[in-house]
């Protein structure tokens, strides 16, 4: 459905994985990968936003790079140059913003574990960014300015996680209502992290994955 484009980023180019509204025309969202890069599951994600009426970017952060197992991907991921990044999520918002196929003056945005994490530090840096969807964030050099934050924030997290664990999701959202933020936050019981990804049969939980994608576009579609 979607197609590869380029786009600028401080002064150089980074590319990512477009899917246009599947209706010609609706709101944006930027899908931010896991640490595994960006995947065929990632630009699925932004296929069904299409087929749901929005128009999706999946910016590729890793440049080319992918993992095809949980060592590699930690590297990949402590290896993440996080300023660049950061430049490459704002010139992915702005890209965006410019299609003719979206119709929101702002974007949401949503990423899955290290790409939740990003999410929402792209959140507090650009007020363009309407909407955020957290499913089970982390990445250890990633840190929050809260204070830039004016986006509402739906946090995604799973009961039975070891690396986002339940206390963890807990003091994040006490952190945002502490900031004065607006929050939803749910924690599935008995899934794991990655619980969405359904190309992972070792923790995928489709009802809980259903679950999510619903109030994940409700959240959206009352934001953006």
């Amino acid at each position: 459905m979607g197609r590869m484009v380029e786009f600028a980023s401080n002064g150089s180019t980074a590319r990512g994985y477009l899917a246009e509204a599947a209706g010609g025309r609706g709101p944006g969202v930027i899908v931010i990968q896991e640490w595994w890069g960006l995947v065929d599951h990632i630009k699925q994600v932004a296929d069904r936003f299409a087929a749901e009426g929005f128009t999706a970017l999946a910016p590729d952060v890793y440049h080319g790079k992918s993992a095809s197992g949980p060592d590699e991907a930690g590297r990949l991921m402590m290896a993440l140059d996080i300023q660049r990044s950061a430049s490459d999520l704002a010139g992915a918002v702005q890209f965006l913003l410019a299609q003719p196929s979206v119709t929101s003056s702002r974007v949401a945005a949503i990423g899955f574990c290290m790409g939740g994490q990003l999410a929402l530090a792209a959140a507090c840096k650009n007020p363009e960014i309407g909407a955020v969807a957290d499913f089970y964030g982390i990445h250890p050099n990633v840190e929050l300015d809260l204070a830039g934050l004016r986006a509402p924030v739906l946090g995604i997290f799973a009961e039975r996680d070891a690396f986002v664990t339940p206390e963890a999701a807990r003091k994040l959202e006490k952190d945002l209502v502490a900031a004065g933020k607006q929050t939803d936050f749910q924690i599935f019981p008995g899934v794991d992290h990655a619980f969405f990804n359904d190309s992972r049969p070792d923790v995928y939980d489709a009802r809980a994955a259903q679950q999510a994608w619903g109030k994940t576009l409700a959240f959206f579609r009352a934001h953006v």
